[in-house]
C-alpha cells in the first residue's frame, strides 16, 4: 500500500513540469481589440483579457490593484502604444513590478509600433489638448492595421512560447485568410460612403476616413479630449452651413449628448459606432467590429 501510494506521488511529481508546460500565455491585453485578436491567434493556447470595456475611455483609466494584479502575472502586455495609455499604464506597469513586460522585453507589445500612424503633430504643444507625439493611436477602426498587428503579435505569440509556433503560425493563416476575406467585403460594401463629409465628436476615426474615404469637416471637441463648448458648436453650426455633413460619429463610451445637439439644431445624424470589441450588440468579436460599424454608417444614409 504504501509503495502503490509513494509511486502514485512521484508520477503526479513527474506530471507537474509537463502540465506547467501546456499552460495557457496570460495576455494582459489594455482595450478590448487587442484581447480578442490575442484569442483570436492563440485560441485555447492563451487566456486573454481587457483592462477595458468597450464603454470606458481609454485615454483615462485607474490603476485598480485587480488591474495590477493581472498585470503581475501577465506572460504578455498587448496595448495599442502610441502614447494612448500613457496616463496610467506605465504607473500600472511600476506597481506590478514584473520584470518581463516592461517597455524593451520581448513580454511587452504595442500595436501602433506596426502601423503607419495618421495625424502626426509637427510640434508638440500641450495647450492644444490631449495630442499625442506620435500620431493618432486609435489605429483600430481601421481593418488594414489589424492585420498588419496580427502577424506582429502572432510572431510574438511564437517567440514567447515556442513550443507551440507552429499551431500559432496555423492560426495566424487562417486568421489572415479569413480577415481579408472580410476586408475585401467591407470594402465593397462601404464604396457609397466614399467622399462623404462627417462630423466627428472626438479625433477618433482617422483610420476609418483613410480606410473609406470620408471626409471630416469638423470636430465637436475643440480640442482633443476637451469637452465641447457652446460657442466652439455654434461655429461648427456655421461651417456646416456652407459645407453640409451627412453624420455626426460618436463612439460607444462617449456622451451622445453633443452629437444630439447637433441632431436637433442642424439635422445631421448623430450614429454610435462601435469603436472596439464589446461598444453595439453586433460588435461581439473582431469581424462584428466592422460588420456592424459598416451597417450603422450605410443605415444612416450616407451616400443616398
Amino acid at each position: 500500500m504504501k509503495r502503490t501510494v509513494f509511486l502514485a506521488l512521484v508520477a503526479a511529481s513527474l506530471a507537474l513540469p509537463a502540465l506547467s508546460a501546456h499552460a495557457a500565455l496570460r495576455v494582459f491585453a489594455c482595450e478590448p481589440e487587442w484581447a480578442a485578436l490575442a484569442q483570436e491567434l492563440g485560441g485555447n493556447l492563451v487566456e486573454a483579457s481587457s483592462a477595458t470595456t468597450a464603454l470606458q475611455d481609454p485615454h483615462r483609466i485607474q490603476a485598480r490593484p485587480s488591474l495590477i494584479a493581472r498585470a503581475r502575472n501577465a506572460d504578455l502586455v498587448a496595448c495599442t502604444g502610441a502614447e494612448l495609455e500613457i496616463g496610467w499604464l506605465p504607473m500600472l506597469l511600476q506597481q506590478a513590478g514584473n520584470a518581463k513586460v516592461q517597455p524593451g522585453q520581448p513580454g511587452h507589445f504595442a500595436a501602433a509600433d506596426y502601423v503607419r500612424k495618421l495625424e502626426v503633430p509637427q510640434r508638440l504643444d500641450r495647450s492644444e489638448g490631449d495630442v499625442h507625439a506620435d500620431g493618432n493611436p486609435h489605429i483600430q477602426t481601421d481593418p488594414r492595421n489589424i492585420a498588419k498587428v496580427a502577424a506582429a503579435l502572432s510572431a510574438r505569440l511564437r517567440q514567447l512560447d515556442p513550443a507551440h509556433a507552429s499551431e500559432y503560425a496555423r492560426r495566424e493563416a487562417d486568421f489572415s485568410q479569413r480577415w481579408q476575406q472580410a476586408i475585401d467585403r467591407w470594402t465593397a460594401q462601404a464604396a457609397p460612403l466614399k467622399g462623404a463629409p462627417v462630423v466627428s465628436q472626438h479625433k477618433a476615426f482617422a483610420y476609418l476616413y483613410d480606410w473609406l474615404g470620408l471626409r471630416e469637416i469638423a470636430v465637436l471637441e475643440p480640442k482633443p479630449g476637451v469637452e465641447p463648448t457652446v460657442s466652439h458648436l455654434q461655429a461648427v453650426l456655421a461651417t456646416l452651413k456652407a459645407t453640409p455633413a451627412r453624420m455626426t460619429l460618436y463612439a460607444a463610451y462617449q456622451d451622445p449628448r453633443p452629437a444630439e445637439w447637433l441632431n436637433r439644431n442642424a439635422g445631421v445624424a448623430a450614429v454610435k459606432l462601435p469603436f472596439t470589441v464589446g461598444g453595439t450588440d453586433g460588435a461581439r468579436d473582431l469581424f462584428g467590429l466592422f460588420d456592424d460599424t459598416i451597417a450603422r454608417l450605410l443605415a444612416a444614409g450616407v451616400g443616398k
